[in-house]
């Protein structure tokens, strides 16, 4: 499932201690299907110093911020690069760019795609989203 493919993948601990935290682990690992833009470890390094902390401590806002990297269905990225935007589980939507550079979530890259777990799909950003 998503989250054992994330912890697995090794590059997602703090995404992985922050859904913990959020209680969203047992909803990622339901039936889904779910498309996760999934942060890095070093994507969550580049928060400005005391965002990590104040979120994992403000479990609210933590939900908030980890519900707007996750969007309904199974978007792979052949399908993602149709797309202009898409409405995160959160209820606001992300705008996406594809273009020869790669593709890009609001002010994310996706680094790698189509990482797939049996209830969904994974696309690496070397960035955390921020909803407004």
């Amino acid at each position: 499932d998503i989250i054992d493919t994330a912890v697995g993948a090794g590059s997602f601990k703090t995404l992985a201690t922050a859904f913990t935290a959020a209680g969203l682990v047992e909803t990622l690992k339901g039936s889904g299907p779910f498309t996760v833009f999934a942060p890095t470890d070093e994507a969550f390094a580049k928060l400005p110093k005391g965002t990590l902390e104040a979120l994992l401590a403000d479990k609210a806002a933590l939900t908030k911020v980890l519900t707007y990297h996750v969007v309904s269905g199974n978007v792979l990225a052949a399908d993602v690069v149709k797309l202009t935007k898409a409405t995160t589980v959160q209820g606001s939507t992300v705008k996406i760019k594809s273009n020869k550079q790669g593709v890009r979530v609001n002010d994310a890259n996706v680094v790698k795609t189509d990482v797939l777990a049996t209830n969904g799909v994974i696309h690496v950003i070397d960035t955390v989203l921020i909803p407004r």
